[in-house]
């Protein structure tokens, strides 16, 4: 059990890989036998892995944005510029998009980072001598084996069906897996079943590589909160979530409870105020600083990856004309002492020549810190946040029918957002998971959950035009288990040479 050790990031880090499965040595890799040979080697290696999240393929970007703009949280506007267009329009998610192909491309470079430096641990541990540097290797191991698990979730999450059951998902289609970089295993998609095990076992790993110490002090060791670095909580966290997704409904309890009451991590609240006019909670989304972030992706002015909110303003100093504007449902479904409802939208009149005037998304208008120096629209991803564990576990004490501390779990969200509460969600059989669905797009509006929260629930939705939405795509009713609620495998990896990767049902 070790405590926390920081790393220090560079802002150039060799490439060590590529961006997919199926070809790892891109000409400016280094060659495994002379990249990793010291712990120091391997705190490089973790930077690189760390600095892989940037990617505008992932959570600053497609991987973020595509699945809630692909649903029905959006419409685009007449007069956009037809970016994601494809995707937003539903029917034109081909194998061969190059948002399909990047976030998958992206991940397995994740991936990929991973391997290379597991594959080496033997190599560093012969050069170590002293006790502090076995720890340090400990660490930078549990790092690499929870950012592969949280890779091989999104994977599946994007590219594979719900998984219904034990029995069922061992008959459904994975990813494929690789536990090396430089092997010989086959490039073939495991069951679903297995996928899921395998990110499994990498948590079992990570939890224990990365458990803090039992003296552990907040005040003295550092507060856990509000970290760009994985720690056992981020485990948990991610553990909590991918049990939801199993239907694991005791480790979902298990684990979100782990994040929730131990006491590392605190809501922000919409009355508390830290500066004039500015609450805790505006101000995570201001200048990306909270009690409640688990882990987000660390940018500096220097080294950042894409703009979440470029096409939701597209401003230019002058003029507001953003491509996609939020759907009048979700903007009528905040109460009205609601306070997030004004922390994420606001009215502007829009630059276009049919001025449309409508709240538009200011969620991820920009870290202040950026905009100081013109960069616009850049905020750092939130990937895990307390309050999504609360939602956690209130949908798994909904399915094993524990209304009542489902209805406190809601509750704890609502008095850190709303303006007053009335201090309790009264939940029922019939109105329980209404509430849960509710709840999720009012907290993770715009945050990529909607697509596969739909997918889980096995629901559909339908679009209704709204003033200037583009009338390609704003009337369109999706059935549910549709088959692009599964993006398709990209079509480079299936006719890859020595691949036999079965496609979706949405290659076809």
């Amino acid at each position: 059990m070790i405590k926390r050790i920081r790393k220090y990031f560079i802002l150039s880090v060799v490439a060590l890989l590529a961006t997919s499965c199926l070809d790892k040595y891109p000409e400016d890799a280094m060659l495994a036998d002379e990249a990793i040979n010291t712990v120091d080697d391997a705190n490089l290696a973790v930077i690189g892995i760390y600095d892989a999240f940037k990617s505008s393929s992932l959570y600053s970007g497609y991987l973020t944005l595509l699945p809630d703009l692909q649903a029905d949280f959006v419409y685009a506007v007449n007069g956009y510029s037809n970016i994601y267009g494809d995707i937003w329009r539903w029917n034109d998610i081909h194998p061969t998009n190059e948002q399909v192909e990047s976030v998958y491309g992206a991940l397995y470079g994740v991936i990929n980072r991973c391997n290379f430096l597991l594959d080496n641990v033997e190599k560093v541990k012969s050069s170590i001598k002293t006790d502090e540097e076995y720890d340090r290797l400990d660490q930078y191991c549990g790092e690499a084996y929870f950012a592969r698990a949280l890779a091989y979730s999104e994977l599946v999450k994007m590219y594979c069906k719900p998984y219904e059951s034990d029995e069922e998902a061992a008959n459904e289609l994975g990813v494929v897996l690789t536990e090396h970089y430089k092997g010989d295993e086959p490039i073939v998609r495991a069951s679903l079943k297995d996928s899921y095990q395998f990110i499994l076992d990498d948590l079992d790993r990570a939890a224990e590589l990365l458990k803090l110490e039992d003296d552990y002090d907040a005040s003295t060791d550092g507060a856990l909160y509000d970290s760009p670095y994985f720690c056992e909580y981020t485990v948990h966290a991610l553990r909590a979530r991918v049990s939801l997704y199993m239907k694991r409904w005791d480790d979902a309890i298990k684990y979100a409870s782990k994040v929730i009451d131990d006491g590392y991590y605190v809501l922000s609240s919409c009355n508390q105020l830290i500066s004039s006019g500015v609450s805790y909670y505006k101000y995570m989304w201001t200048n990306d600083h909270s009690t409640e972030i688990i882990w987000k992706v660390g940018f500096t002015i220097n080294s950042y990856g894409g703009a979440l909110g470029r096409i939701f303003a597209n401003y230019d100093y002058q003029t507001l004309k953003p491509d996609y504007v939020p759907a009048l449902w979700v903007l009528n479904s905040y109460d009205a002492n609601d306070l997030r409802a004004t922390t994420f939208f606001q009215s502007f009149t829009t630059g276009y020549d049919h001025a449309l005037t409508w709240p538009l998304l200011i969620k991820y208008f920009g870290n202040e810190e950026f905009t100081n120096y013109r960069i616009l629209h850049v905020s750092m991803p939130k990937v895990f946040r307390l309050s999504e564990q609360y939602l956690i576990r209130a949908e798994a004490y909904v399915q094993k029918g524990d209304y009542g501390k489902a209805g406190s779990d809601i509750t704890a969200i609502r008095m850190a957002r709303y303006s007053s509460y009335g201090g309790s969600t009264a939940m029922s059989k019939d109105n329980a998971m209404d509430i849960i669905e509710q709840e999720r797009v009012k907290e993770l509006y715009m945050e990529g959950f909607r697509l596969n929260d739909l997918k889980r629930w096995h629901k559909g939705f339908e679009r209704k035009p709204q003033d200037q939405s583009l009338s390609n795509g704003s009337s369109l009713k999706v059935e549910k288990d549709d088959p692009l609620f599964v993006w398709p495998i990209p079509q480079h990896e299936i006719e890859a040479p020595g691949a036999n990767i079965e496609p979706n049902e949405s290659n076809k």
